[in-house]
């Protein structure tokens, strides 16, 4: 086979792979999203491998060697390209029974200033993280709003992952991934400024908001202890500081259940409180 119908072949198959993804993408998008990522990288990785060998040797996988997606990618940008006002109106609109039940934040005169910082107190150690409010900041009065009511004591991180994406997902009090604050607000940076490549790095230690699709915000989150390859559909809103990453870092160690590359973390873990400093 020569290497112009390696290719063929090969883009062929990652067509076939990407309206996959979009037949799936209301089911746990994040995870579809995550296992997306790895077979696209394989097949990607497969295309630069066969333009690179002569038509005489048989490409059979991708070279280890092929260059990871994230190297190249521009990273999720943690400044807005323009400023918002002072203030801005915020819109949280009802979704389905609460996992837990908690008040919706307020909407009217939300800040667009200065940063709030939330620890999580973990079974596994301290995560601190700093959120900005002049990124998103509709976002920001959610989440701070949910730790003030105490929403998220005495939860677990239901999802870790380690294979083309590396996040430990947050913030549901059912544990099952599906459950909710009972209210949804709608995406922010870097959805809403348009600015950005169709896909950028999350890079290690930003934090963005998990979704059911476009504008399904609630209360669950992502905290990136790697490189994460995503499409611009996932709020960036803050960061995760040193002592944090070293908890990642440990809790990512450990692994996953079952030897997986996306699920349960092997060892549970338990947000035992979240204070808002």
């Amino acid at each position: 086979m020569s290497n112009k119908e390696r290719r063929q072949k090969a883009l062929h198959e990652l067509e076939r792979e990407l309206k996959a993804r979009d037949r799936a993408e209301k089911m746990r998008p994040l995870g579809v999203v995550a296992a997306s990522v790895i077979v696209i990288l394989a097949i990607v990785g497969g295309i630069w491998y066969a333009t690179t060998r002569s038509d005489s040797e048989e490409t059979t996988t991708a070279s280890s060697s092929s260059p990871s997606s994230s190297q190249a990618m521009e990273p999720v940008a943690t400044k807005r390209p323009t400023a918002l006002p002072e203030s801005v109106t915020c819109t949280y609109k009802d979704a389905g029974e609460p996992a837990r039940q908690v008040s919706k934040p307020k909407t009217e005169g939300v800040s667009t200033k200065g940063k709030v910082d939330i620890e999580f107190d973990t079974s596994a150690g301290k995560i601190g993280m700093t959120l900005d409010r002049e990124v998103s900041p509709c976002t920001v009065n959610a989440i701070e709003h949910l730790a003030k009511e105490k929403y998220y004591d005495d939860t677990i991180c239901h999802r870790l992952t380690n294979s083309g994406l590396h996040v430990l997902q947050c913030g549901d009090p059912s544990g099952t991934g599906a459950g909710g604050p009972g209210f949804q607000f709608n995406n922010e940076h870097p959805t809403d400024t348009a600015t950005q490549p169709a896909t950028v790095n999350y890079g290690r230690g930003t934090i963005a908001m998990a979704n059911a699709g476009k504008d399904t915000n609630g209360s669950q989150f992502f905290l990136n202890y790697g490189d994460s390859p995503l499409p611009t559909d996932y709020t960036y809103f803050g960061q995760i500081n040193d002592e944090g990453l070293k908890t990642l870092d440990a809790i990512a160690e450990k692994g996953i259940a079952d030897g997986a590359p996306d699920g349960a973390p092997a060892e549970e873990v338990k947000i035992k409180t979240a204070t808002v400093k």
